[in-house]
């Protein structure tokens, strides 16, 4: 899992960090939405903003930090992906871009770190 999120585990992590997010309120729009430009795991709104959440999930202990993984490359292409998102769904809110870390053990989560505004355009 030091890459690309495997299917499950990925999938497991972004379900986690969906059902959180509206556990404190947010609305959840969109889940992976793709374009040829890029993906974002979770596009959801809150009290005046547009979220994009890009979730990275590692194992616990790993030598990268799921925080780490968000590199200026995938930073520009969430920026790109948003762009889009919000052409074909124009909204009044103010866009956020927000990171989730899910920490995971024995395919089971054990921690999870959220960095709201974590970059900006």
């Amino acid at each position: 899992m030091e890459k690309k999120q495997s299917g499950s585990l990925g999938k497991l992590a972004e379900d986690f960090v969906a059902q959180r997010l509206a556990e404190e309120g947010c609305k959840i729009l969109k889940r992976n939405y793709r374009t040829r430009l890029g993906e974002i795991d979770i596009v959801a709104q809150k009290d005046g903003w547009i979220l994009f959440v890009e979730v990275k999930a590692r194992k616990a202990g790993s030598m990268v930090s799921p925080l780490e993984a968000v590199t200026r490359s995938k930073q520009k292409k969430l920026l790109l992906a948003a762009g889009q998102y919000l052409a074909e769904n124009p909204a009044p809110w103010q866009p956020r871009f927000d990171v989730a870390a899910v920490y995971m053990q024995a395919g089971r989560i054990v921690k999870m770190e959220y960095l709201e505004n974590a970059f900006t355009a």
